[in-house]
């Protein structure tokens, strides 16, 4: 089964390298050959290797414009998709448009918020809406500074290499599931091949400006009728409930809740979700 995979910020390419082999060979991985995926890993426009857009408009519709037509030209008729982070909500998007060969989605970072939050919330409603207090005020420093001056803070940024490794670590830190640094989470090396890339591609700006060019979209994501597969990891932020994911995902064929992990899955615990991948879309394939 075709499967394209959709990085974040700051995630890149980078996160995806312990999941292409596992997923493309999984017999050489201890699972099973029918669980076997054709995996396209596409850098989002302005990401790592890609271009930098010269002109407006790179929303994350157009983006998934650009992955159904990558797909098409690459010869795939029937294909799946999955993301986290921003790949989540380019992900999402393709849902909504449902694409011709487009079978289903996996997300680990998912927008369901409803649009108007209820007076009398559960316990687990009430996290989710406490976890997106902190990631749009504690947390949401970078994401505003990006959304609204994106090119001012890239001139800081592509000027110190120290400066970016701050600006990227400080996300590594507050989102993973650690005991209070990003070390206990991530590996060094991990972490330092993530900021590299942002350092050398000199894409610092540029990648920001997909805050800029999407500041109006909220974690009320539309709702999807092709099917969706969920994988909730434990310390993601926000972290939603399963009654607002199956209120927006009307044809769940999957949820799962990881044992361990926070908003970089693929980094943090690439087994655990490879294995819910193949979880995730196994019906698909039929």
């Amino acid at each position: 089964m075709p499967l394209i995979l959709t990085h974040g910020w700051p995630g890149s390419i980078v996160e995806f390298l312990k999941l292409i082999g596992p997923l493309t060979d999984p017999v050489s991985y201890g699972g099973d050959a029918a669980d076997s995926f054709d995996v396209v890993v596409p850098s989002l426009p302005g990401f790592g290797f890609s271009q930098k857009p010269t002109e407006t408009g790179w929303t994350v519709s157009r983006i998934a414009s650009a992955w159904v037509e990558l797909m098409k030209r690459l010869g795939y008729t029937r294909w799946a998709a999955q993301g986290g982070d921003w790949g989540a909500v380019v992900t999402t998007a393709l849902g909504a448009m449902q694409p011709e060969g487009l079978l289903g989605i996996h997300l680990n970072t998912q927008y369901a918020f409803p649009a108007q939050i209820p007076d009398t919330l559960s316990p687990e409603q009430r996290y989710a809406v406490e976890t997106l207090a902190l990631y749009t005020g504690d947390l949401g420093g970078s994401n505003h500074l990006q959304g609204t001056k994106p090119e001012t803070v890239g001139f800081a940024l592509a000027d110190s290499p120290a400066g970016q490794a701050a600006w990227i670590y400080e996300k590594f830190q507050s989102k993973t599931d650690n005991h209070g640094l990003a070390e206990d989470a991530l590996g060094m090396d991990d972490m330092l091949d993530a900021i590299s890339l942002y350092w050398f591609t000199n894409s610092a700006a540029s990648s920001a400006r997909i805050y800029w060019e999407n500041k109006s979209l909220t974690f009320a994501g539309p709702k999807l009728t092709l099917p969706v597969a969920v994988t909730v990891f434990p310390r993601d932020i926000p972290r939603l409930p399963r009654s607002w994911i199956e209120d927006t995902y009307g044809n769940l064929i999957h949820y799962a809740e990881a044992d361990k992990g926070g908003h970089f899955a693929a980094l943090e615990q690439p087994e655990i979700l490879v294995g819910e991948i193949r979880t995730g879309l196994r019906t698909l394939r039929s």
